[in-house]
């Protein structure tokens, strides 16, 4: 109230000037105090409820990122048990203890046992699989001839079997947890056995390796689990991370504490969790009560070799830390606020003092030019700041103002056709800076390729070079009878070698072509395009894919073409790589090779097809577009784009379109060598 007396004091204006004069003061004041009053309030609330959601978001998928390492390192055990069991069968060694009878076999297998960390390592014949060993599903892969690692549960009796100690080493006590399902069992005697089996097939031996290892009270695993997740730097320490694994809903192997140097072997998970995931088969990411406090958890369900739900993994941190960090961020978003608040309120009352006189009169001059008064002008207001300068300002341009509208009209069409010419050059710098953005990617993909590739392939010949000498020697050694009985075997691993060489050889020509001929040459497509299936051979061979290769040159036979092999090498298995991952597994890889016309030109096609799942209609015409990618998180989008530029270059012609019979087809058309030069020389006259 005393601000407005201030403000009113010595005035003597009309009664609407009063009442605009009450109506701006009490807008300006709405203004300057909503924001902070009310709506700066609404708008930290939500941003802090959206803030805490996110973090909260950010916890969660920090968890599930836990989890799928500790699944890759559970995943990482069984197949590097099945390989190592594998490799033992495929041995020497192995084979010679066979030769010399059961005692042999169980010392050899002994002194293995401790080296692979198992807890029981078998060689079972045929006639030794007995209905009951005969039922577990890795046994029968393994006496199909594949070798295969599973989690299985062992009750007391098949533990006994195995090796009598492992029974005391799974049994457990339950122990009472709260929120846990009711359960009338007291003790859990079953073992979780990470269970490994290996086809053995030699002259004479036909049967089964089979070994495994007691999850139940492994504290080495759980550990090691715990560290590669929880201790990867600085960071990670800070977070007090768990892992457990689950047999069923009681804990067998952890690293939670009961107490400080009491393991929580044998308490159990609660109901809610136990039916979200061994009952419905969903993994648990949110935060839950473990033990004794609460943990942002991730609970991954884990099948026997059966396919039954039977247990859990669990990773998970605790969550008291990141509540308190929160709480404390609150406080201060609040105690800022309230310190702005009390500091802007008094100083915006203070400043707006001398606001409303000169606004009045302002206010009241723009009506009489609104009534038809042009003459009516602000005059002085006796102030020197920036109020005064605005209804100088006001008068100024009430005299300028027709002027300065036909001036504005001339600098408006100026201003376009400026506009304009600078859009055209903007878009022809904008088409350069693409062009010039995708040649310094290819070229920096090339060169990364090449360094990589030159140190791998010193690293591989070296050993390589060692093996074949190793062999050689042996060969040496031997006399011709023991000579005789291995020379499969020796010649195995010469053909091994000089496969590693050959395809060494490729890597190198793909990677760094100047140092096996010029940049661009003539060259014949067909062999490239075998030399390109060597390289990703292993790809193939994962996914059991089949290749057909139609190459017709008979009828269309295809010409030479002039392009840098090493360029035509990563356009082509750059399209067969993505026609793998279109398939997903099995399917029909198919390569033509012909000659046809474009153009009324002559050159060679080649066409790669798959039978995955296709291209969608309305995204064809965007697959060689720059980054565009359907595989988010892996593929950078560059692949299809460096592709179409280097084929262009070439002056060929890369298309893709979807096959009737399902699969995408890409095709790339090159012109004829002759046509090609005859081109060039023409362009170059020109």
């Amino acid at each position: 109230m005393a601000l407005w007396q201030d403000a009113n004091r010595g005035l003597d204006r009309p009664t609407r000037g009063e009442t605009l004069l009450k109506s701006v003061r009490l807008r300006l004041l709405l203004l300057a105090l909503l924001p902070l009053a009310v709506l700066m309030p609404l708008l930290l609330t939500l941003a802090m409820a959206r803030w805490n959601a996110d973090y909260d978001a950010v916890l969660i998928a920090k968890v599930e990122s836990d989890l799928r390492i500790a699944e890759q390192y559970l995943g990482h055990l069984q197949i590097g048990s099945a390989e190592s069991l594998r490799s033992i069968a495929n041995s020497t060694a192995f084979h010679q203890a066979l030769a010399k009878g059961p005692a042999e076999v169980q010392a050899h297998l002994q002194a293995l046992r401790d080296d692979l960390q198992l807890d029981f390592l078998d060689y079972l014949t045929l006639s030794d699989l007995t209905p009951d060993l005969g039922d577990w599903p890795v046994i029968q892969a393994a006496s199909r001839g594949q070798r295969a690692s599973q989690i299985d549960i062992f009750s007391a009796d098949d533990l006994t079997d195995v090796a009598p100690h492992l029974a005391d080493q799974a049994r457990i006590s339950l122990i009472e947890t709260e929120a846990a399902a009711p359960t009338s069992r007291q003790v859990e005697d079953r073992g979780m056995v990470l269970h490994t089996a290996a086809p053995v097939a030699t002259l004479g031996h036909h049967g089964v390796l089979r070994g495994g290892r007691l999850l139940n009270r492994n504290l080495g695993f759980i550990d090691t689990l715990n560290a590669l997740v929880y201790l990867g730097g600085p960071a990670e320490q800070n977070r007090q991370g768990t892992a457990t694994l689950f047999l069923d809903d009681t804990r067998i192997s952890t690293n939670v504490r009961l107490f400080e140097d009491v393991r929580a072997l044998g308490t159990r998970v609660s109901a809610v969790v136990r039916n979200k995931v061994l009952g419905e088969g969903l993994t648990w990411l949110n935060r839950a009560f473990v033990v004794n406090d609460w943990y942002i958890s991730g609970y991954l369900p884990l099948t026997d070799s059966y396919g039954t739900r039977v247990g859990m993994l669990y990773v998970g941190f605790l969550e008291a830390p990141y509540t308190a960090a929160k709480k404390e961020a609150y406080w201060t978003i609040v105690a800022v606020f309230l310190a702005v608040l009390a500091l802007s309120a008094p100083l915006f009352l203070w400043l707006a003092k001398g606001i409303f006189s000169p606004l009045e009169r302002m206010s009241l001059t723009m009506k009489r030019v609104e009534r038809g008064d042009l003459t009516a002008r602000n005059g002085s207001t006796g102030r020197q700041d920036e109020i005064g300068q605005v209804a100088g300002h006001l008068d100024s341009l009430l005299d300028q103002i027709q002027e300065r509208d036909q001036r504005l009209r001339d600098w408006a069409g100026e201003l376009n056709q400026r506009v304009d010419r600078r859009t055209v050059e903007l878009r022809a710098a904008n088409k350069k800076l693409e062009e010039t953005f995708q040649q310094l990617v290819m070229s920096e993909k090339l060169a990364s390729i090449g360094e990589i590739t030159a140190g791998v392939a010193h690293e591989i010949n070296n050993p390589v070079a060692v093996i074949q000498g190793n062999v050689d020697v042996i060969r040496m050694t031997l006399g011709p009878d023991e000579a005789l009985e291995v020379g499969t075997e020796l010649d195995l691993i010469d053909n091994q070698v000089m496969r590693i060489g050959a395809i060494v050889s490729k890597l190198l020509q793909f990677a760094r072509p100047s140092e096996f001929g010029t940049f661009e040459e003539c060259l014949d497509l067909a062999p490239l395009v075998t030399d390109c299936l060597v390289l990703v051979d292993h790809v193939i061979a994962r996914q059991a894919i089949q290749v057909e290769k139609r190459f017709d040159q008979e009828t269309h036979p295809a010409p030479p073409v002039r392009i840098d092999p090493g360029e035509l090498q990563q356009v082509v298995i750059n399209l067969i790589l993505n026609a793998a991952q279109a398939m997903e597994g099995d399917g029909t890889l198919t390569l033509s090779l012909q000659g046809a016309d474009r153009d009324d030109r002559y050159g060679a096609l080649l066409t790669v097809a798959d039978s995955g799942c296709g291209i969608p209609e309305d995204h064809l015409a965007a697959v060689f577009n720059p980054f565009y990618t359907t595989k988010l998180g892996e593929g950078t989008g560059l692949g299809l784009s460096i592709s179409q530029t280097l084929i262009q270059r070439a002056g060929g012609i890369i298309s893709a379109r979807n096959r009737k019979a399902g699969g995408a087809a890409f095709s790339i058309w090159l012109p004829a060598a002759e046509a090609s030069q005859a081109a060039e020389t023409t362009s170059a006259a020109q």
